[in-house]
């Protein structure tokens, strides 16, 4: 009896391994293809729980997910000018047809890293050699990176690999060349600079020298409109004097005695000597007579 339900107790032991071995569970981030003898028999690119045959039967798991390959140190780089760079870049990729990438490299990711690199590499000599380095460090690096993914994605396809981005982190100069350049550099900002302000001086020039012909002008018509006018009021001027002598002379000499007097007497300290019959006080000696 004992026997026999050691006997049981094993059977169903060996069911639950056997049923164990038949299900397998794949990730939404994982592909996995299911080999038959070493072959593919299918490959499944949807989560949740799978069966297989059990010993005739094994998987491989396959990440789904974007990838990263970044360059451990920047790679150097011959510009159309024959001028070095150093390149830092990353790609970012991912595994679009899980079949062909196992028939390809056999699933092994290092070998189609390595095939990646490879690829990208060649893509940025390529397009490296054909512009300058100021087109390179500042002026067309988008394109840069728009033509090396477009070119590496089309030839990764037949490995069944995407390429989601090319990205250039870094572009400088090696030590060696980065001064030489940083000269001449300087040396055209500073002829740009000379250039510039003597184009300044130039102008500055031309505007005091027509503001100084404007002050000028104006001058010349603000005095010109000045005597003009003063003209005008000296002849206004000596018409009334002339039209007042002629209807009153005396009251116009006694008019202008006034005057003369007040002109001489401002301040109470002030002097004269003259004689006494003088003409001067002819109308302080006849104030009292007379109309």
């Amino acid at each position: 009896m004992q026997r026999h339900l050691s006997f049981v107790a094993s059977f169903i032991f060996g069911l639950l391994v056997l049923f164990a071995m038949t299900i397998f569970t794949v990730d939404q981030r994982q592909f996995a293809i299911i080999f038959q003898l070493g072959e593919i028999k299918e490959v499944v690119s949807e989560p949740g729980l799978k069966f297989k045959w059990p010993l005739i039967q094994n998987i491989r798991i396959f990440d789904k997910r974007i990838l990263t390959m970044d360059t451990p140190e920047p790679e150097r780089f011959l510009t159309a000018e024959k001028k070095p760079v150093l390149v830092d870049s990353f790609v970012k990729w991912r595994i679009a047809d899980v079949k062909l990438y196992y028939v390809s490299v056999g699933g092994d990711e290092t070998l189609a890293r390595t095939r990646l690199s490879q690829t990208v590499n060649a893509g940025l000599r390529e397009e490296f050699g054909r512009r300058t380095v100021h087109d390179v460090v500042s002026g067309k690096r988008d394109d840069i990176m728009v033509v090396v993914k477009k070119k590496a994605d089309t030839e990764m396809r037949s490995i069944g690999v995407e390429i989601v981005d090319v990205r250039l982190k870094r572009v400088d100069l090696p030590p060696e060349v980065s001064e030489s350049v940083y000269r001449r550099m300087e040396t055209e900002r500073k002829r740009v600079a000379s250039e510039l302000r003597a184009e300044g001086a130039a102008e500055a020039e031309k505007i005091r020298a027509n503001a100084d012909r404007q002050r000028e002008v104006i001058l010349a018509e603000a005095y010109r409109d000045a005597q003009k006018i003063k003209g005008e009021g000296d002849a206004k001027a000596a018409g009334i004097y002339g039209r007042a002598f002629g209807e009153n002379a005396e009251f116009y000499a006694f008019y202008r005695s006034l005057e003369a007097y007040r002109g001489s007497f401002r301040n109470k300290s002030d002097v004269m000597v003259v004689e006494p019959n003088s003409e001067f006080f002819k109308y302080l000696k006849n104030s009292g007579k007379g109309k």
